[in-house]
């Protein structure tokens, strides 16, 4: 399954590359999010860990990450090393005018057994989860 979004935040992009590349950000803005700790110490390099617990669908997923690509300001990939739900996620940040910028995200993952029931449907349960994360994020640093 791969499910892409955007979204124009009115934020500089280094700004908001910094913001969504600390994943322990990631519980204020991600719906579900419980826990994201970072398990290697800072600076966040290629190869920087942490582990996260979720819930989506009401089930709860637990994984370890790695950051796996990185080109600072403009692009992160995480891969999961470990967990109840392999995902691969690629955020971007592009700067625009006007001290604007685009955020992106490629989302790539296999859901567990107990969600593959929901076969055809459940790419289009994950864009509009991830798309409402975005709108989210949008809106959390458009108003900071």
């Amino acid at each position: 399954m791969e499910v892409k979004s955007s979204i124009e935040i009115n934020r500089p992009a280094s700004e908001v590359f910094d913001y969504v590349a600390d994943m322990s950000n990631n519980t204020v803005w991600q719906k579900g999010q419980g826990r994201c700790t970072w398990t290697s110490d800072p600076p966040l390099r290629l190869g920087s860990t942490y582990d996260q617990e979720a819930k989506f669908l009401g089930k709860s997923i637990v994984s370890s990450f790695e950051v796996t690509e990185l080109e600072p300001g403009t692009r992160i990939r995480i891969v999961t090393t470990a967990g109840t739900m392999p995902i691969d996620v690629t955020r971007t940040v592009t700067p625009l005018t006007d001290g604007r910028c685009t955020v992106g995200a490629i989302v790539r993952g296999d859901a567990p057994a107990p969600m593959k029931i929901l076969g055809p449907i459940l790419p289009a349960i994950v864009r509009n989860s991830v798309m409402k994360d975005y709108r989210r994020l949008k809106k959390l640093l458009e108003t900071s």
